[in-house]
């Protein structure tokens, strides 16, 4: 049968848009863009919580190829970000391809295309199938006795409820890089704020300015000096990256830096030494995603701030309860982050060739994915969040690798008059191989201080599979140079249909279907 669509893409954030565009360059443009969220933007459109904003700096959180001159700071707030997202969207025609409210449910790979299912009951069809769901897409609840018995609000700040804090007695638990961002905004109203911490995490300064509106109009005006100043901050973001985390065994003196850094902040913020020690990672810096904040530390010193390090042992009706006493709150805040590991990787139930399902082939065979991208026995897919996949501190750096190899992949298989690859099992296992040997023999995951970091690098088996433990540079060659033989490419062969030219499905002569998003 013929497919549907060219392919369906799976997410309409920045992962998603990413592999759209560069999916319409190479001339597919019969594209299902599937959004469980009520708009595009994906982490920027589901986070509102006060005080969101990127964690790096904003020139180098952006496609290099669409370079925005209208950040207002060097660390742009969140709801910049989502201005950027539907810029992107209208600029590159993507809107039309989005259906938005529309979970997904499993796919399953059929001959020769993708089925796709969705929580409507309705199945869709596509030679193609991306998945860009994200990493941090799927909020983890703690698993604390009684939470769901206390009758106060409770909110987690990937579902943030616009609430009056004035007056209230609020707790939040979590201090990871959220929580930075969003503690000093709670502080500012609530009467008391009890954080429940832990692991702390390490804080360095922000250097977080406004950029002058002639900066912006020099920028708009001349985009090769924001380019400039693009890979001046991409530069400063791999030297710290590198050398603080993936080169650790032969740089080890640049962590200890980056350490002594984060705590002299410490020590100018907070001189009460008892709440220092609190404050302080006993981890490895980089073993745990790092971040910047001016005011986090300074936080804890104001007299209605209390820092609560003993273990939670159970939620009731008006209160937490610790074993050092228990606190009366109105208000409860879950910074607890996502759950990469058990729900996300992959978010959906994925069926590749021969049944083989995605998620439990993960957990028994190694999380794995081939140059971050493709997975043997999953024919025609591109999973984007995948393990070895995130490269750098941008994850810009990472969509636009992942895109680069897209490229020469759909090139390559065009040449051999083919439309579907798969990814060698030979090829995969001599990539997995040299990633988890950079990461035992160079690493901070392996060589450094992280057993207590409880860091979402790590997977339920205690391997560090998130980040590509390579520079970014080496990525992006290896995207642009992979041997096409690491690739199986095949015809697809049409019955009852004319074909198109090679490497392009047959034009389809059915009426439009339902549901399909206005043009």
């Amino acid at each position: 049968m013929t497919p549907q669509y060219d392919a369906v893409v799976v997410g309409a954030g920045f992962g998603g848009m990413g592999a759209a565009i560069e999916l319409r360059r190479l001339g597919l443009d019969d594209l299902l863009i599937l959004e469980r969220e009520d708009d595009l933007g994906g982490t920027w459109h589901a986070n509102r919580y006060p005080g969101l904003a990127v964690d790096i700096p904003s020139p180098t959180y952006s496609y290099s190829f669409e370079p925005n001159p209208h950040w207002s700071r060097l660390f742009a707030p969140g709801e910049e970000l989502k201005r950027y997202a539907a810029h992107v969207a209208d600029k590159h025609d993507l809107r039309r391809f989005m259906r938005f409210g529309t979970v997904v449910t499993g796919a399953s790979w059929r001959d020769d295309h993708w089925e796709v299912r969705t929580a409507d009951g309705s199945v869709v069809t596509a030679r193609y199938l991306v998945t860009a769901t994200g990493f941090l897409s799927q909020p983890k609840t703690p698993d604390i006795p009684g939470i769901s018995s206390f009758e106060g609000q409770v909110i987690h700040t990937a579902a943030w409820e616009p609430a009056d804090l004035t007056g209230k007695r609020v707790a939040i638990i979590g201090t990871g890089a959220t929580a930075v961002q969003l503690i000093p905004q709670l502080a500012r109203s609530a009467a008391a704020l009890t954080v429940y911490q832990r692991t702390p995490i390490w804080v360095s300064p922000k250097p977080d300015y406004p950029i002058p509106p002639a900066v912006r109009k020099l920028f708009a005006r001349l985009p090769f000096v924001q380019r400039a100043v693009r890979w001046l901050g991409s530069a400063i973001l791999e030297l710290m990256m590198i050398s603080g985390v993936v080169h650790y065994r032969q740089l080890r003196v640049a962590n200890r830096l980056a350490e002594r850094w984060c705590r002299a902040h410490l020590h100018r913020q907070v001189r009460d030494p008892a709440l220092r020690r609190k404050l302080t990672p006993d981890y490895s810096f980089g073993c745990k995603r790092p971040t910047f904040s001016n005011d986090y530390f300074r936080t804890f010193t104001q007299p209605h701030v209390r820092l609560e390090t003993a273990t939670i042992e159970r939620i009731d009706a008006s209160g937490v309860v610790t074993a050092e006493g228990r606190t009366e709150i109105d208000v409860l805040v879950l910074a607890t982050g996502f759950d990469l590991w058990d729900t996300n990787f992959p978010a959906f139930e994925v069926i590749g060739r021969d049944g083989r399902d995605l998620g439990a082939w993960w957990r028994q065979h190694r999380f794995q994915a081939y140059e971050g991208v493709t997975v043997p026995g999953f024919p025609n897919y591109l999973s984007l969040n995948s393990p070895y996949s995130y490269s750098g501190l941008s994850y810009f750096t990472t969509i636009e690798c992942q895109m680069t190899h897209v490229r020469r992949l759909f090139t390559g298989m065009r040449q051999r008059g083919a439309e579907v690859f798969e990814v060698t099992q030979r090829a995969n296992d001599e990539f997995l191989e040299r990633m988890r040997a950079k990461v035992a023999h160079n690493s901070v995951f392996a060589l450094g201080q992280c057993a207590t970091a409880h860091s979402y690098y790590f997977n339920q088996h205690g391997e560090a599979t998130l980040l590509r433990p390579t520079s970014t540079i080496s990525a992006q060659r290896a995207a642009g140079r992979f041997p096409l033989g690491d690739y199986e490419f095949s015809p697809v062969r049409r019955t009852g249909t004319a074909g198109g030219p090679p490497g392009r499905p047959a034009p389809s002569t059915a009426p439009a279907r339902a549901g399909t998003p206005a043009s």
